[in-house]
């Protein structure tokens, strides 16, 4: 059981385990930051460093995390109601079955409503131009990487067609070709699973591209 069950760190220990964090972080000894079952209710994190840390069914609840850096954290089943994340960084973050509210939702989401231009690269380098049509679910966790729940191919650039053999896309190797509709073997409603059930796409050629094909 978590020593933090049902108890909030004084000012004088938070700060301890910030420091002991950053040296574990810098690799000069420390201790990872493991605060799970945390009351951190209206917390003041303000820039707090705490890339790795562990924050599971910590409750956050009005904390203040502008500009903290929570990259790679994990923050599953975390309470973050009302919390304020402005210019947090949450990349990678494990933010499953978190509790944000609509307001954070929304600061966490890049993708419009309907009709969307989107970009895949495949296996091979091919890079795959993609409608996201405006009934299609879609939804992006943490970071750039989003999903759709079916998308139409529009453009194959580098070869014929692209492949994925990724099971999330189609049940082994999904396929893509100019003019066809592509759909998921299902759909993940879940938006904190990044790599949950979808087609999964950028927003931008750049962003495509730059993506490694593994």
């Amino acid at each position: 059981m978590s020593q933090w069950v049902g108890h909030t760190p004084t000012p004088d220990k938070m700060r301890d385990v910030l420091e002991a964090h950053a040296r574990w972080l810098s690799g000069e000894g420390g201790a990872r930051a493991v605060l799970t079952d945390a009351v951190l209710t209206g917390a003041d994190l303000t820039g707090a460093v705490l890339t790795g840390a562990v924050l599971t069914r910590a409750d956050l609840t009005r904390a203040v995390l502008t500009r903290a850096v929570l990259t790679g954290a994990v923050l599953t089943r975390a309470v973050l109601t009302d919390a304020v994340l402005t210019r947090a960084d949450l990349t990678r973050a494990v933010l499953t079955r978190a509790d944000l509210t609509r307001a954070d939702r929304a600061r966490l989401s890049i993708l419009p409503a309907g009709d969307l231009i989107a970009w895949k690269r495949c296996a091979g380098g091919v890079l795959v131009k993609l409608r996201i049509p405006a009934d299609a679910r879609r939804s992006n966790a943490t970071g750039r990487k989003c999903r759709a729940e079916f998308a139409d191919v529009l453009e194959v650039i580098g070869a014929v067609e692209g492949r994925t053999d990724r099971t999330v896309e189609g049940g082994g190797v999904a396929i893509y070709r100019a003019g066809e509709r592509v759909t998921p073997d299902s759909w993940d409603d879940d938006w904190c699973v990044e790599c949950g059930h979808g087609i999964h796409f950028f927003i931008t050629k750049e962003e495509a591209l730059a993506w490694s094909y593994r």
